[in-house]
């Protein structure tokens, strides 16, 4: 492989290719070290076999990834791609309001914050949306919200990705956390994949005004996983 070859921008590779990348669990994120309140919903009881946790994580697709930030990642997606500076202020305000806990909180600025430096490794920010990202506080959907926009995928397409790439974090941690064997994560993971399509098509339906983050009993586990005695997982 030539040097030209190996240091080429990511905007000369494929979109699909891109969206493999980013839905790769290998991404330096830190996405592995979290559960969202599986491990707490584990701890109580709610999450004991596969089967419940298949439930758990279906359940959180749809009431919670599909009606809010999978619907916000959209929305940033496009604003990123039109330079909507008001619109990305707007919507990045909205993810930190809507934050339950302390730990979540964590999570989305950790992630933010690693994204927008993997961005920066892969010289992928020019100097003007450098700047725009510097106005905030980076959060994860945000800053994967830039990383997708400078694929060229469809918005659909962009969305699937994140999906399988949060389904592929989630369903390690229920083979750690429950514990569960590699084939019944497989199994999970299958379940999950059948849920995705129609998820993302709730998301893109999504305008402000019923986009929602509205998960007391996750926010309620997330806020007792913090004093929790053991735990593998910062969230």
């Amino acid at each position: 492989m030539t040097t030209d070859a190996a240091t080429a921008a990511p905007s000369s590779t494929p979109a699909l290719i891109q969206l493999i990348w980013l839905a790769s669990p290998a991404l330096p994120i830190g996405g592995f070290s979290y559960s969202e309140g599986l491990e707490a919903a584990i701890d109580q009881g709610m999450v004991h076999d596969e089967h419940s946790a298949a439930e758990w994580l279906i359940d959180q697709l749809h009431l919670t990834q599909s009606r809010g930030d999978m619907a916000v990642l959209g929305q940033m997606i496009a604003a990123w791609q039109a330079q909507d500076q008001a619109r990305l202020e707007t919507l990045s305000q909205w993810v930190h309001a809507t934050r339950e806990s302390a730990e979540l909180r964590l999570q989305s600025e950790q992630m933010g914050r690693s994204m927008l430096e993997w961005l920066r490794n892969q010289d992928a920010l020019d100097a003007d949306t450098l700047a725009m990202c510097n106005r905030w506080v980076p959060t994860y959907p945000l800053m994967f919200a830039l990383a997708l926009s400078r694929t060229g995928a469809p918005i659909e397409h962009c969305l699937q990705a994140y999906a399988f790439g949060w389904s592929e974090n989630m369903v390690q941690a229920a083979i750690k956390a429950v514990p569960l064997g590699q084939n019944s994560g497989q199994r999970i993971l299958t379940q999950l994949a059948q849920h995705i399509a129609s998820a993302v098509r709730h998301a893109l339906r999504v305008t402000d005004d019923t986009r929602q983050a509205f998960s007391p009993m996750l926010a309620i586990l997330s806020a007792q996983h913090e004093t929790q005695y053991s735990r593998l997982f910062r969230s």
